[in-house]
């Protein structure tokens, strides 16, 4: 152990009342909220992103194959033949958890008081119904066979809601296929929330032979494939290897960012906030510990000149004090990891912050803690603190050891 750091710890354990002391006190609990702030922060973006992403990837997939004439767009939705074969291909690759077919169909439905626009969508019997059901409110969802047609619907809160209608109940669709009025009759088997109201106002799930029949497809015509994914920040790389090693010219694989990028763009705005909420958290932390360290080496000059009369060098004597602060800076990091993650873990399992689904798309504020972010930002912000204070601590080398003891 060097003298710097023996020397830096006795002056950080001595507890003495004075104006220095307060400082110090002061620089301790400005790191400590700085870092409880910024761990709140982490994890609640980190939330965000997680549950929103996985609310859009478990309703919708994560890729999509379709026709090569569709381009960024969810509802545009034209027929391609079934190919038992490529589906099982992608089915085995290693990485890929799932591949169901789908297919699309625009109506109006009817309910007690209202009419409203609605979007079937067909699913069949490789549905992956364990995606789904965490998003199954109440009811059921639709028993799809392939040699047997069901008129049982699936709709959303929101749409049960706003038609006054619950599961069990009975309803027309209406279709319009080359000028001609087309009418279906559904009950609902369950209901759905995602939370995105934009989407879940939009959809319902059926068997996908009605939207077979209502589009006038044949018996072996779908809308695209769904695909699920291990890792959902291999998706580019998973289009690009689709495109090239796997599908035919006639299909084309697109993420699902890419078809609702509005989300996505939404999320990505959040990092902006995080960048800038991190970085003002950041300056807080440095502002109140150089301070702190100018009034230190202040207060410590006469120590400086014996140092320096004794022999020691600038640059020891500025690592004496760079450990100085970085020992205070820990103390003040200690308390904010114990508050922030405290916080965190109230809001995780407690649920007090309530937010607008509406507007946010959650009922709550997310926490999602990770052991490898905690210790970046504990890493990252203790090495910007310190290198921070090489700056004040470049006042030692203008202490003159004879003028300093002369005036004591």
């Amino acid at each position: 152990m060097s003298w710097e750091f023996s020397l830096a710890a006795r002056l950080a354990d001595k507890r003495e009342k004075s104006f220095v002391s307060i400082i110090i006190r002061i620089a301790s609990v400005a790191v400590a909220l700085s870092m409880a702030v910024m761990l709140v922060t982490t994890a609640l973006i980190a939330g965000f992103k997680t549950e929103i992403s996985g609310k859009i990837f478990g309703f919708w997939g994560h890729l999509h194959v379709q026709t090569a004439n569709v381009y960024h767009s969810l509802l545009e939705v034209k027929p391609i033949e079934a190919d038992t074969v490529l589906q099982q291909r992608i089915q085995s690759m290693p990485g890929i958890k799932g591949v169901q077919a789908f297919a699309l169909q625009a109506g109006i439905v009817r309910g007690k008081k209202d009419l409203d626009g609605l979007f079937l969508k067909g699913i069949g019997p490789d549905f992956n119904r364990d995606a789904f059901l965490p998003f199954l409110q109440e009811g059921k969802l639709p028993m799809v066979a392939s040699n047997e047609t069901t008129r049982e619907m699936v709709i959303s809160r929101q749409t049960a809601r706003r038609l006054q209608v619950k599961t069990g109940d009975r309803f027309r669709l209406f279709f319009v296929r080359n000028g001609n009025l087309l009418r279906r009759s559904f009950r609902i088997a369950g209901i759905y929330k995602t939370g995105l109201e934009e989407y879940d106002s939009k959809f319902a799930l059926v068997d996908i032979q009605h939207v077979r029949e209502l589009q006038g497809w044949g018996p072996n015509q779908i809308g695209g494939y769904e695909i699920f994914v291990d890792d959902v920040r291999n998706l580019d790389a998973w289009v690009d290897y689709l495109h090239t090693r796997v599908l035919p010219p006639n299909l084309q694989a697109q993420s699902i960012r890419e078809k609702i990028p509005e989300i996505f763009e939404w999320l990505t705005l959040q990092d902006i906030n995080e960048v800038v909420i991190l970085a003002l958290m950041a300056v807080v932390a440095i502002i109140n510990m150089v301070t702190a360290l100018l009034i230190l080496i202040l207060e410590r000059t006469r120590m400086v000149g014996i140092l320096k009369s004794l022999g020691a060098s600038d640059w020891g004597i500025r690592r004496l004090f760079l450990q100085y602060a970085g020992i205070i800076a820990i103390r003040g990091m200690l308390w904010g990891n114990m508050l922030g993650i405290s916080l965190c873990l109230l809001q995780k399992y407690g649920h007090f912050v309530k937010l607008s689904e509406e507007n946010y798309y959650l009922s709550e504020a997310p926490i999602l803690l990770r052991l490898p972010d905690i210790l970046a930002l504990n890493l990252v912000t203790l090495v910007v603190i310190l290198l921070f204070m090489l700056l004040p601590s470049w006042l030692i080398t203008r202490i003159a050891p004879v003028r300093t003891l002369r005036l004591d």
